[in-house]
C-alpha cells in the first residue's frame, strides 16, 4: 500500500512519483493510545498517515504534555522536524486505529529534489502547521477560559470533521490540554456551555446549537 488520494492531493505528487513512492513504502499499523514515535528518539523515515487520526504533542517538565496539533490521513507526521534535525521534536501517538506509510527518505529526498511542486507544497504546509501553533500559543496566553473552549470546539467542528455535530476523539484530560487547563476547569466550562444551551453535550458527543455564540466566545477571548 502506497499513498492515497489524500496524501497526492495535498502534496501535488505526480503518477510517477507515486509509483516510486509504493514501491518504497512499508506500511505498519498502531492501535489507540499506542506511542509512534517519541521526542528525541532518531528520525528514520518519512510518515504519513493512510487512515485514522494521529495526536502530535510536545513533552515538558513534570510528565506535562502540549497537544499541538491532531493529523489526519494524508498528513505527514514528522513535518515539522524533518528538514531541520536528527531526531524527533515532539512525539506523536494514534488516538484511534491508524495506518502509519513509512517511506525510505533517501527515496523520498530523490522524489522532491525532482518534483518542485512537491517541494513547494510542503513548504506551505509547514508554514500552515507553524502559524496554527503560532495562534494556539497567543490564544493560550491572552484568551479567558471560555475562548480557549470555544477555540477547541471550533477546531474540531471547523478544521477536523467540518461540521457541526461531532465525537470528541480525546479524553477530557486530553482536551484541557488542548485548550491549556486543567481537566476540573475544562469540564466546568464545557457543562457551562451545555447549561446556558450553547452546545448539546451527551457524553463524548457534541452539537453546536449557536455557532454564533462559539465562535463570539472564541474572538471575543
Amino acid at each position: 500500500m502506497g499513498p492515497g488520494p489524500d496524501l497526492m492531493q495535498k502534496y501535488c505528487l505526480l503518477p510517477l512519483d507515486v509509483e516510486e513512492i509504493r514501491r518504497n513504502t512499508q506500511v505498519a499499523s498502531f492501535q489507540r493510545r499506542e506511542v509512534i514515535f517519541r521526542q528525541n528518539t532518531p528520525k528514520s523515515h518519512f510518515m504519513f498517515i493512510i487512515s485514522g487520526m494521529v495526536k502530535i504533542y510536545k513533552e515538558g517538565k513534570n510528565r506535562r504534555t502540549f497537544i499541538l496539533k491532531l493529523s489526519t490521513p494524508g498528513d505527514c507526521i514528522g513535518l515539522m522536524s524533518d528538514f531541520s534535525h536528527a531526531t524527533h521534536q515532539y512525539s506523536a501517538s494514534a488516538v484511534e486505529k491508524v495506518e502509519i506509510g513509512y517511506i525510505d527518505r533517501q527515496v523520498f529526498d530523490e522524489v522532491l529534489s525532482n518534483n518542485p511542486k512537491l517541494a513547494l507544497s510542503l513548504i506551505r504546509k509547514l508554514s500552515e502547521d507553524g502559524l496554527f501553533i503560532f495562534d494556539r500559543l497567543i490564544a493560550r496566553s491572552h484568551k479567558q477560559l471560555p475562548g480557549r473552549i470555544a477555540d477547541v470546539i471550533l477546531y474540531f467542528s471547523d478544521v477536523i470533521y467540518n461540521k457541526e455535530e461531532f465525537e470528541f476523539p480525546l479524553t477530557r484530560r486530553e482536551l484541557a490540554e488542548l485548550a491549556g487547563t486543567t481537566k476540573e476547569s475544562f469540564i466546568r466550562t464545557l457543562m457551562e456551555f451545555k447549561n446556558d444551551k450553547i452546545i448539546s453535550l451527551d457524553g463524548s458527543s457534541v452539537k453546536i446549537n449557536s455557532m454564533k455564540i462559539v465562535r463570539t466566545l472564541s474572538e471575543l477571548g
